[in-house]
């Protein structure tokens, strides 16, 4: 296996780039944060990989830390994920986020990806839930799990994103269950997106 790669970074494209190591240029696919994270083109970068080999070929899959690449390695363990479909969660969620979603068994969130349906993100979650090393997170009491679901409906309602909506409705902390309403779940995520 290949473990990683450390030569003059040529090309950067929004899918990956190409890595000049001894003249050999390696064409690398990488996650959005691990490609943000590129020097310039023409400086020297180390990046690490994952190689895999397949009956039409190989493909080089590179990452700005050991973090992503240990989850995309268990990411395509999942019956149904592959190492693009797996990029693409990456591309759309940090890796402190998937786990807590995965914590937090949000199977809606994980289905927000590309590729990924409701039963996938399920799988995602059964299968990855005692393999990885997750948040210790208190688990949402129904009453709670429906006002944030409410919540999100109603900021999907409003034009934003689901990644923008994970992010916003992350940090919500109400001082007692009875304050959890979906309006204030509403609230905090318009003050953390700078609407309200």
């Amino acid at each position: 296996m290949i473990a990683f790669l450390t030569g003059v970074l040529r090309t950067k494209r929004p899918e990956g780039c190409v890595v000049d190591v001894g003249g050999v240029g390696f064409d690398v696919s990488m996650p959005t944060s691990s490609l943000a994270a590129l020097p310039a083109e023409g400086d020297e970068v180390t990046v690490l990989t994952h190689l895999q080999v397949r009956d039409d070929g190989m493909s080089i899959y590179g990452f700005s830390s050991h973090e992503e690449r240990a989850l995309i390695e268990q990411l395509i363990t999942v019956s149904g994920v592959g190492p693009k479909v797996a990029m693409a969660v990456l591309s759309g969620q940090s890796p402190a986020s998937l786990k807590e979603a995965i914590a937090r068994e949000d199977a809606e969130l994980i289905a927000t990806t590309p590729g990924i349906g409701k039963k996938t993100a399920q799988r995602v979650i059964v299968e990855l839930k005692d393999r990885l090393d997750l948040p210790d997170l208190m688990a949402p009491t129904p009453a709670t799990a429906d006002a944030v679901q409410e919540a999100r409906d109603a900021l999907a309602g409003m034009g934003f994103s689901s990644a923008e909506i994970a992010s916003a409705v992350k940090g919500f902390e109400a001082g007692d269950e009875s304050d959890m309403t979906a309006e204030a779940v509403v609230r905090h995520a318009l003050k953390s997106l700078g609407r309200a």
